[in-house]
C-alpha cells in the first residue's frame, strides 16, 4: 500500500505578554527615534506581538504547541517516533533543541533532529517528515514543530525588535492512503548570507569579549533585503510547484506565506495569481513569529474555517541567507 504523509492535527501557542506598537513607540521616542515603529507598522501591518517569559528557552515555547497537537491527534508522547523542530533561535548551538523538547515532552521512543534554515524551516520540516514517512514503514507518528524566540537574541534598543514576536506551532503527521503531501520546491541564494543574522558565536567567529561588546552575538539587520526577493521569489516557487506536481492555480484553496510583511504578501499574491483572501495573515495580531509563523497561520486558518478537510494548501517559507521552501499538501 502506498504510504502518503498526512497532517492529522495542528496546534499553536502564543505566550501571554503582549507588546503593542504603542509600547515600542514610547521606548524608541525616549531614545530619540520616534518615527521608526510607525514606518515598520505601515509596511508590515503588525500592531502587536507577544513575548515569552525571560527565563524561558525556545524548547519551553515549543512544548505547549507540541502537547496540544498530540492531544488533538489522540496520541501520547510515547507514541511519537520522530520529532523535527524548525527554528533559528535554538536553546543552544549544540545540542539540538529538538532533543531538549523530546525530554520535556516525555517522548521516550522518539528520535529527533533540528531544521535550521531560518523562517523557511517549517515547510522544510514538513517536506522532510513526508519523505521519511513515505519511505519508512516503521515511522508511524512524526511531530513537526516550528518555534521562534528571536526577541531574546535582539538588542532591546534595536528598532528591528519590532518584528520579533514569540510563538510556536506544531503538526502531527502520519501515513495514510488518502491524498496528503503532494510535493516540494526549494531555492536559495547565499549572496544574502551576510545581510541579516547572528554573526558571532559559531565557528566563523566564536563568541568573545569584543564580539559581545560590539553586539555581534545578537541578531542584526546589516543590509535590507530587496522586496522582490520574496515578492518575486515566492511566486516563482509557487508556479514551479504547481507545474511539477500537475495541479492548477485554481485548485489551490489557501497559500500561507512567511508572515513578515502585509505589503509583500499582497505583491506575492498578485504575482501568484491568487486572490488575497486565499492568503491568510496573522502578523497583524501576533507579530512576526519567524520559524513558527506558517505553522501558526495554518492552525489559525483551520480554527477560523478558512482551511477545511480536502483543501489544497501551499506553504511558502523564506528565511535569511536566504532559503526559500514551498510545499503543497491536501488537508485530511
Amino acid at each position: 500500500m502506498t504510504r502518503i504523509a498526512n497532517i492529522i492535527s495542528t496546534a499553536s501557542y502564543l505566550p501571554e505578554h503582549k507588546v503593542t506598537n504603542e509600547d515600542l513607540i514610547r521606548h524608541f521616542t525616549s531614545l530619540g527615534n520616534p518615527d521608526v515603529i510607525g514606518k515598520f507598522a505601515a509596511i508590515t501591518g503588525t500592531r502587536q506581538r507577544y513575548h515569552a517569559p525571560d527565563n524561558w528557552a525556545t524548547s519551553d515555547l515549543a512544548l505547549p504547541a507540541a502537547q496540544e497537537a498530540l492531544k488533538r491527534a489522540g496520541r501520547k508522547p510515547e507514541d511519537v517516533d520522530l520529532i523535527i523542530l524548525g527554528t533559528d533561535s535554538p536553546d543552544y548551538i549544540t545540542p539540538a533543541t529538538s532533543v531538549v523538547l523530546q525530554h520535556k515532552l516525555g517522548a521516550i521512543n522518539a528520535g529527533t533532529f533540528d531544521v535550521g534554515c531560518a523562517c523557511a524551516s517549517f515547510p522544510t520540516a514538513i517536506a522532510c517528515a513526508s519523505g521519511i514517512i513515505t519511505t519508512n514503514p516503521s515511522i508511524k507518528t512524526v511531530l513537526v514543530v516550528g518555534a521562534y524566540m528571536m526577541h531574546k537574541l535582539c538588542d532591546r534598543d534595536d528598532p528591528t525588535i519590532f518584528y520579533y514576536g514569540d510563538g510556536s506551532g506544531a503538526v502531527v503527521m502520519e501515513a495514510g492512503d488518502k491524498a496528503g503531501f503532494i510535493g516540494t520546491a526549494m531555492q536559495a541564494d547565499g549572496t544574502y548570507a551576510q545581510s541579516w543574522g547572528i554573526f558571532s558565536g559559531g565557528t566563523f567567529e566564536p563568541a568573545n569579549a569584543e564580539s559581545i561588546k560590539a553586539g555581534r552575538t545578537q541578531v542584526k539587520l546589516v543590509n535590507r533585503y530587496p522586496p522582490e526577493v520574496n515578492a518575486l521569489g515566492w511566486p516563482k516557487l509557487f508556479h514551479r510547484l504547481a507545474k511539477e506536481n500537475n495541479y492548477s492555480i485554481e485548485e489551490v484553496d489557501q497559500v500561507l506565506f512567511t508572515q513578515v510583511s502585509k505589503t509583500t504578501i499582497e505583491a506575492a499574491s498578485q504575482n501568484c495569481g491568487i486572490p488575497l483572501e486565499k492568503c491568510h495573515m496573522i502578523m497583524d495580531k501576533w507579530g512576526y513569529t519567524g520559524s513558527a509563523c506558517i505553522a501558526m497561520a495554518l492552525d489559525d486558518a483551520i480554527s477560523l474555517g478558512k482551511i477545511k478537510s480536502g483543501d489544497l494548501v501551499v506553504m511558502i517559507g523564506s528565511g535569511v541567507g536566504y532559503n526559500q521552501t514551498a510545499v503543497a499538501i491536501r488537508m485530511t
